[in-house]
């Protein structure tokens, strides 16, 4: 593995700092956490951010994969978009939609709900916040479920938040993880 900016912990330290944190040890186990554990309080809170969405949230899972490959895309952050491959594609999103949110206008498989959550996605990501109109749509299609609602603009946040930690820090991928799938194409710099 190369080495991040502020290097990962040796795995057993890891998990002996995740143990110390009450953060599941098997996160121990990615370089995100192996970096974040340096920092053990932060890494606990980064740990439960995220993990009250991906195990306890209101917002579809489908969907919320959906924002993060976009902003894995969006931002060039091949960590993000390589552990969100696998992470999405075992809750069943399919290949052409994880594909389709490269360029999502053009993605016929998505439907008005998707398209409102990906101009969201695009618009913190570009903006910083939502849009008026962005807002909208989401408030449209999530049926006005202000607990989905918050969820998912905590989500993309999280998310965008996420990369640009991996970015700065320069975490690499975990030992024989391939980037970019499944065709190794990155966005165009």
């Amino acid at each position: 593995m190369t080495t991040a900016r502020v290097p990962g912990l040796p795995l057993g330290e890891a998990k002996a700092a995740a143990d110390e944190a009450a953060v599941p040890d098997y996160m121990a186990e990615l370089s995100i956490f192996q970096v974040l554990l340096n920092h053990p309080q932060l890494a606990r809170a980064v740990n439960d951010l995220l993990a009250t969405m991906l195990w306890h949230g209101s917002l579809d899972a489908r969907l919320r994969e959906l924002v993060i490959m976009r902003i894995g895309w969006l931002t060039a952050c091949e960590y993000e978009w390589t552990q969100h491959w696998r992470v999405a594609t075992r809750l069943g999103v399919t290949t052409e939609d994880l594909l389709g949110v490269r360029d999502w206008q053009q993605h016929e498989g998505f439907g008005s709900c998707e398209r409102a959550v990906l101009a969201a996605t695009d618009d913190v990501v570009r903006d910083g916040a939502v849009g008026a109109d962005s807002w909208a749509a989401c408030e449209r299609e999530l049926h006005g479920d202000r607990t989905t609602l918050v969820e998912l603009v905590t989500a993309i946040s999280a998310w965008r938040m996420i990369s640009s930690i991996l970015q700065s820090l320069e975490v690499p991928l975990e030992d024989g993880v391939v980037g970019w799938p499944p065709d190794g194409r990155a966005p165009a710099s």
